[in-house]
């Protein structure tokens, strides 16, 4: 075995060393198999494997990579959410009628994308039932354990992916979001994760299982986690772009990040919601980067009359969340009437153009994920009725959605950061969003708070 340690490194550090033969494919593969069988056990998160066909590909990785071929993820390990199509594995999203569903006959377009970039794909990782709540736990998988603390929830509904790289048993990760799927359980667990522009990331074969092909909605985006910031926009590369017909008449141009460093950044940052209660700590880590901003030479602001109606947001987006996500199910809430939903569409158009009036005199909002820290495991929540405790007052688990939305209903970009810990040693992130279609500015800040913090 080699002495690099893998475990230890960025996703792009790994990539490095395989292209300078610091370490092999096949190398890196059996190491985070060791990994995985090692430390899995404990937290259940990798849940789907892929073992030995993971090493043909790791070896197929070494002959590409003597042969003298770079690709921006060449011999990389990763695993990628259960929710994803991978060719000849499972995809069932935690529900009991999908064992006995075929596998899956093809990659979805990003688990493509991943492969055809170099990845080597070991598995998939455990998700909520549905991708419906903030703990990953289902009756096919069972339940996914926080990493630092068995009795807390790493997220959901993402959250075997958040474990998998918060235990150190991959760098990089697919994962999806449309209620904070990808942003609470980086959170959580202290580790990055990136909800993307809608529609800046192909969906496709990201299916709900049994074959039915939904048309993509206004709110649903797949997106990459890692440990490191700078690592999401590497990946963000290698996904982007568009599908289909579309990619025969559009082309990728992102715009680069706003500024090359904190000097000068024009930040807005919010720490409560008039939606969803907020925590002290939560709190305090949107004062701590406030003030490590400013002293960076940031123009950090705390409040402005560009902002658009937070509660209005809430109102909004729950509506059409609630469309979506119950499109198809078995006991379907009354539909509503459609002019209904084209007025949501026109608001939903309408906070658009507020939000980029907004970024007209800032760069990026700052807020928080999630009211509070990871919270103690809850069986079957009650979306109608169960409660947190945040700071000693009760409050509707529901109301946390508030957080999501505020990227969500709009399509903005937001990226996930830990910039410290709690008392109790639990991690905390903030989302970094940035305005729609300039996905690099909030990668950009993310990685300089990182660095800050020193993860």
């Amino acid at each position: 075995m080699s002495s690099f340690p893998p475990e230890r490194q960025t996703a792009s550090q790994l990539v490095q060393a395989l292209a300078a033969r610091q370490i092999g494919a096949l190398e890196a593969c059996d190491a985070a198999i060791a990994r995985i069988e090692a430390r899995d056990p404990q937290v259940n998160a990798v849940v789907v494997r892929n073992f030995e066909r993971a090493r043909e590909q790791a070896r197929a990785a070494d002959a590409a990579l003597a042969r003298g071929e770079r690709h921006p993820l060449l011999g990389l390990p990763m695993t990628v959410k259960e929710s994803f199509n991978v060719a000849g594995l499972p995809t069932t999203w935690g529900f009991e009628f999908a064992r006995s569903l075929p596998p899956a006959a093809q990659d979805a377009v990003a688990v493509c994308r991943l492969k055809a970039a170099g990845a080597v794909i070991l598995g998939k990782t455990n998700l909520a039932l549905g991708l419906g709540d903030y703990e990953s736990n289902n009756p096919v998988y069972g339940r996914t354990l926080h990493p630092l603390d068995a009795g807390r929830t790493p997220g959901g509904s993402s959250g075997g992916s958040a474990a998998a790289l918060a235990a150190g048993m991959v760098s990089l990760e697919l994962g999806s979001d449309v209620g904070g799927s990808i942003r609470v359980p980086a959170h959580f667990c202290g580790v990055c994760g990136h909800k993307p522009t809608h529609g800046l990331l192909p969906v496709r074969g990201h299916d709900f299982p049994g074959g039915y092909q939904a048309a993509p909605d206004i709110l649903s985006v797949i997106g990459p986690m890692a440990r490191s910031a700078g690592d999401l926009e590497l990946a963000l590369d290698v996904l982007a772009g568009p599908d289909g017909d579309e990619a025969r008449a559009f082309q990728l141009a992102l715009p680069r990040a706003r500024h090359a460093g904190a000097r000068g950044l024009r930040v807005l940052a919010l720490g409560e919601h008039p939606s969803a209660r907020t925590s002290a700590q939560v709190r305090h880590a949107v004062d701590e980067v406030s003030r490590n901003l400013a002293a960076a030479g940031a123009r950090v602001e705390r409040a402005s009359a560009l902002l658009p109606d937070l509660a209005a947001i809430q109102g909004d987006y729950v509506s059409i969340l609630r469309t979506i996500t119950t499109r198809g199910g078995p006991n379907p809430p009354p539909s509503i009437p459609a002019h209904e939903w084209l007025r949501l569409l026109d608001r939903r158009m309408s906070l658009q153009r507020d939000w980029q009036r907004l970024f007209e005199s800032f760069d990026v909002v700052i807020a928080p994920v999630f009211g509070t820290t990871a919270f103690a495991h809850m069986d079957a929540p009650d979306w109608a009725h169960t409660t947190l405790n945040i700071d000693g007052e009760p409050t509707f688990y529901r109301d946390q959605l508030a957080w999501s939305g505020l990227a969500t209903l709009a399509g903005l970009p937001a990226t996930v950061v830990p910039v410290g810990k709690t008392v109790q040693q639990l991690p905390v992130g903030l989302q970094i969003i940035g305005p729609r279609f300039e996905d690099r500015t909030p990668l950009a800040v993310a990685r300089w708070l990182q660095q800050d913090a020193g993860s």
